[in-house]
């Protein structure tokens, strides 16, 4: 198995590059395109539990658009052969100042592209 295959990895950061935009201007549609369509899909938030991409929906179509942007930092992105990757980044925002935001996800390639399939969102004092 190739980790980090150049061209791989390029196309995972892209694809979280993309997430990053529309999450940050509330792009609720490109957001949902980034989520695999499946009831196996899980979002853990900052304050949620989501089962299902029908939970994921209806948690981004409710959410608030004010005060999203944010701050990244420490981004690692691994690919695993050429169709699973991972993303890890901590996150900052002046809206929720002394706290460090944590993110991960699971992406796996399928014939319509990048989808994350698993993510996990967590804030810690910083």
């Amino acid at each position: 198995m190739v980790i980090d295959d150049w061209e791989v990895k390029a196309e995972v950061e892209a694809a979280f590059r993309a997430y990053e935009t529309a999450l940050t201007t509330n792009d609720v549609p490109v957001l949902e395109a980034l989520f695999r369509d499946d009831p196996r899909t899980i979002r853990y938030g900052g304050g949620e539990n989501l089962y299902g991409m029908d939970a994921i929906r209806a948690f981004r179509r409710a959410r608030s658009p004010v005060g999203l942007e944010r701050t990244l930092s420490e981004t690692v992105i691994t690919t695993y052969g050429r169709d699973f990757a991972t993303a890890m980044t901590l996150f900052f925002r002046a809206s929720a100042p002394g706290r460090v935001g944590r993110q991960s996800q699971t992406w796996v390639r399928f014939p319509e592209g990048w989808r994350v399939v698993a993510a996990h969102v967590s804030l810690i004092d910083g």
